[in-house]
């Protein structure tokens, strides 16, 4: 909520404010779990893209939000999960 009320309160300004949510990425923090074959193969099997994503995935989306071509984009939020989501419970 607070990405949409700053989103309401800033357009006038010609300020966008978007968040970008990422799912599991191949970063330090994920070690333990890419490390665990088992964990992998049950993570791996609600993700409906079959892998991690990558730092340059999240980077990707904040380039694009951070860009011109998003000048019409405010108030929302990008989930960057290869598809989690759609069935995801806390391993």
């Amino acid at each position: 909520m607070l990405c949409r009320d700053l989103a309401i309160e800033l357009a006038p300004l010609g300020i966008t404010i978007n968040n970008v949510a990422p799912g599991a990425i191949e970063t330090p923090i994920n070690t333990k779990l890419m490390q665990s074959p088992d964990l992998m193969k049950s993570l791996l099997g609600n993700i409906p893209l079959n892998r991690l994503g990558k730092p340059g995935d999240v980077a990707g989306v904040a380039a694009f939000l951070a860009s011109e071509d998003a000048a019409h984009i405010t108030g929302t939020t990008v989930v960057v999960d290869g598809g989690l989501l759609w069935n995801y419970s806390e391993q």
